[in-house]
């Protein structure tokens, strides 16, 4: 914000123009953190899925949910394998007995989707 001059009745606009312009700044960085994090989503739980053909691990993609003036939703899924996302993940009962192991690949990515997200944030607003 430039430096200038305002009279004391002039400054509760000077004020709320500032403010607004650091909100419109502050939901731009949002809105590009949230993209990244859910790319970065996106790619760690491709790295870390089970490959038997490859269509599972190349079926996930980012969707945006919700998208405003000032916000912005995203949701990393499975386009076409969603039913086996849970199976994966968690385990499964065998039909003639027994489990087969869990392979966690969706949660790792989460955790470090958040980790980042929080730390772009940070980072974006502190300039």
């Amino acid at each position: 914000m430039a430096d200038k001059r305002v009279t004391v009745d002039e400054m509760a606009d000077a004020i709320m123009d500032g403010l607004l312009e650091y909100a419109e700044l502050a939901t731009d960085v949002m809105k590009d953190c949230v993209k990244k994090a859910g790319n970065t989503v996106k790619k760690e739980t491709q790295a870390g899925a089970p490959v038997k053909t490859g269509r599972y691990k190349k079926s996930w993609a980012v969707k945006r949910q919700k998208e405003t003036s000032n916000a912005l939703e995203v949701v990393v899924h499975s386009r076409n394998r969603y039913q086996l996302t849970h199976l994966l993940e968690k385990g499964h009962a065998k039909r003639g007995g027994g489990r087969v192991k869990a392979i966690p690949h969706i949660a790792p990515a989460e955790e470090k989707g958040i980790r980042e997200l929080e730390e772009d944030i940070k980072r974006g607003l502190s300039k």
